[in-house]
């Protein structure tokens, strides 16, 4: 049975966000829910504001989901009750249809006559408008705003129509634009599948003994059910997976390469491979190319856990000065449905963040981060370390300035929310209140990540070049700054009042 929990409000977080992690597992013989249930666990990082599963049993496919995180959402008698050897898994972080709620839980249903299908989807399509009214024109309803339940409902209506469920994710793939990375669970059969760019990661795995495939957002996901990375899932290919094997085959065409860049920088857990590239080795390389770019006179450097500390590693390294654990996590403090007081939220950072006086007193500091995007936390941060007695605190952030909104799945500001788009480098040392801040250069990131790894990546957050359209109704309000948003809006009135003197 399932709980609805009513919704809180959250303040939205002050870095970019992970849509959602997807898992897959086809296993005859072994218990597929729980396995997916672990999978889940490894790719929380992605997404904790839902989690769920479905398995098919070869008569049919049963869902179980809910708000929460993946230990609070399944227990034991949970999982006892998903009997298969088919199973599907996500976790989320709302950006596309809004606030956390029950309905936009994934893995979505759609039904093909009496047959069901469970859909998991990682990223964001771009504008679904058209296609959800197309498909209520022809009688079908839908429960929650999501793009991902567009897509699990045409996959539904056009496979009710072909009678081939390859035919109708071809369909859907032809027909949506953005990112996607998707996972489906027949009754009978797992598919994987992603978008012609590849922005979103998805990876293919093997269990031992050939007792079965894995597919994972992450390698992280393949590697605690004991499955052996066999390669990515290429852009534009849907695998179908069956009792007679893997089935691959190139649905749409494969456009120019754009994985997500930011996968390296925050999103990944550090002991992930995407697409064949260490995501530890890369902040490693990151921090030690900042090092060079940015190098500052200071006694220790620290990284801002978890993300921020193999690029401490690499800083310290290239630079000479001492690494040390200046800061301590707590890392039972993510998203919950429990609403901190108002005296706890003026705390700010030190719900989940400490420093260590001890270490850190009197010291200059080379404090290392993944990322800014209004400031807020980093403010809050530096000021955190001056208390604890920091004689100095130079910042350095190993990505570039984000100048640009993201709307291929991860959770950003509109423009005018985003410092960096709207403040000088000096305005933004000032007001973040740091001696100094320099962020790695876009040629630099890029260095950290050989082009015979891979050979493009999506950089639409740094220079505002999007590999996949942005419709003109969506960017319009998102791509101004406070400068031209206010200019706009004096426009406007100018225009009404001389409506009005000329009436």
């Amino acid at each position: 049975m399932t709980v609805v929990r009513s919704r809180v409000e959250v303040e939205r977080p002050d870095r970019l966000e992970e849509a959602c992690g997807v898992f897959g597992v086809y296993a005859p013989g072994e218990d597929v829910a729980r396995m997916t249930c672990f999978g889940l666990q490894a790719l929380q990082h992605r997404g904790q504001e839902s989690a769920g599963i479905a398995v098919g049993d070869g008569n049919s496919v049963v869902v179980a989901k809910d708000l929460g995180l993946v230990t609070q959402v399944f227990d034991e008698a949970t999982l006892s009750s998903l009997p298969g050897f088919v199973a599907v898994g996500h976790v989320r972080y709302s950006t596309s249809g809004g606030t956390a709620s029950w309905d936009a839980a994934q893995p979505h249903i759609s039904a093909i006559d009496d047959e069901l299908i469970a859909l998991a989807h990682n990223g964001t399509l771009v504008h679904t408008d058209p296609l959800r009214k197309q498909l209520e024109s022809h009688g079908v309803t839908f429960r929650s705003q999501t793009d991902s339940e567009v897509a699990a409902k045409a996959i539904g209506f056009m496979t009710q129509k072909t009678r081939h469920l390859r035919a109708g994710i071809a369909y859907t793939m032809e027909q949506v634009a953005g990112a996607y990375a998707m996972v489906l669970a027949s009754k009978d059969a797992l598919y994987a599948f992603r978008d012609p760019h590849g922005i979103r990661p998805l990876c293919l795995g093997e269990l031992p003994e050939g007792r079965g495939w894995v597919v994972s957002s992450e390698t992280c996901g393949l590697d605690i059910v004991g499955a052996t990375y066999v390669r990515d899932v290429a852009p534009g290919e849907v695998l179908r997976i069956t009792q007679e094997g893997i089935h691959s085959e190139q649905a749409v065409p494969v456009q120019s390469p754009s994985a997500c860049i930011f996968e390296y920088v925050y999103f990944a857990r550090p002991d992930s491979v995407i697409d064949g590239q260490s995501v530890y080795q890369a902040r490693r390389a990151l921090g030690r190319i900042l090092a060079q770019e940015a190098p500052v006179e200071a006694d220790l450097v620290l990284g801002v856990p978890d993300s921020g500390v193999p690029a401490a590693l690499g800083f310290a390294q290239e630079s000479g000065i001492p690494f040390t654990d200046g800061i301590v996590k707590n890392r039972y403090v993510g998203r919950t449905f429990i609403q901190p007081t108002q005296a706890m939220r003026q705390l700010g950072i030190r719900l989940k963040l400490n420093p260590l006086p001890e270490v850190i007193a009197g010291k200059r500091l080379v404090v290392i981060d993944d990322s800014i995007v209004r400031g807020n936390t980093s403010q809050k941060l530096v000021q955190m370390l001056r208390d604890a007695g920091a004689a100095e605190v130079h910042l350095r952030i190993v990505s570039p300035q984000v100048l640009w909104p993201c709307f291929y799945g991860i959770d950003t500001d509109t423009r005018d929310q985003l410092i960096a788009a709207n403040k000088s480098l000096e305005e933004m040392n000032a007001w973040i209140g740091s001696d100094s801040l320099a962020f790695v250069s876009l040629d630099g990131l890029r260095a950290a990540l050989p082009d015979v790894v891979h050979p493009g990546f999506c950089e639409a957050c740094f220079t505002g070049e999007y590999p996949v359209a942005i419709p003109e109704e969506i960017a319009q309000d998102s791509f101004l700054t406070q400068q031209e948003r206010a200019a706009a809006h004096s426009e406007r009135l100018a225009k009404e009042t001389a409506t009005i003197i000329a009436e």
